[in-house]
């Protein structure tokens, strides 16, 4: 768990109370009970009060891994929007999780299936809304 409170908006809050509802009698139990915990402790937020730099479902982020270096596009999506191919990572994911209501800048260190990973955020940019030229 995380020394602070995660900074999620409400929108947001509500999708994942119900995916994590549903997902309660699912697999990974571990990592999902360490997302609710995250859940009840967070700073909940209108949208328009969510600061610009902070990680939000459907808002565009760029991270660094520190340990080999390398950089990773992706964008935070409900479960049944995700497509690793498009870069498009389940919010319920443990990589998800990790980011979730982080800023620009932020390290983030969790426990992955692979081990413990180390991120630093780069940018996180606005939200693109389909069909917006």
């Amino acid at each position: 768990m995380r020394d602070h409170p995660i900074v999620i908006s409400e929108p947001d809050a509500r999708v994942l109370r119900g995916l994590l509802a549903r997902a309660a009698q699912g697999h990974d139990q571990e990592h999902l009970e360490e997302l609710s915990l995250e859940l009840e402790r967070a700073q909940v937020l209108q949208p328009e009060q969510v600061a610009a730099d902070v990680v939000t479902m459907h808002k565009p982020l760029r991270i660094l891994d520190l340990s080999n270096g390398t950089r990773q596009e992706l964008t935070l999506v409900g479960p049944a929007e995700a497509n690793v191919s498009a870069r498009r990572i389940s919010v319920l994911a443990p990589l998800g999780t990790a980011l979730l209501g982080n800023r620009e800048g932020d390290e983030v260190e969790w426990q992955m299936p692979g081990g413990v990973r180390r991120l630093r955020i780069e940018s996180v940019q606005p939200v693109v809304l389909a069909g917006a030229h």
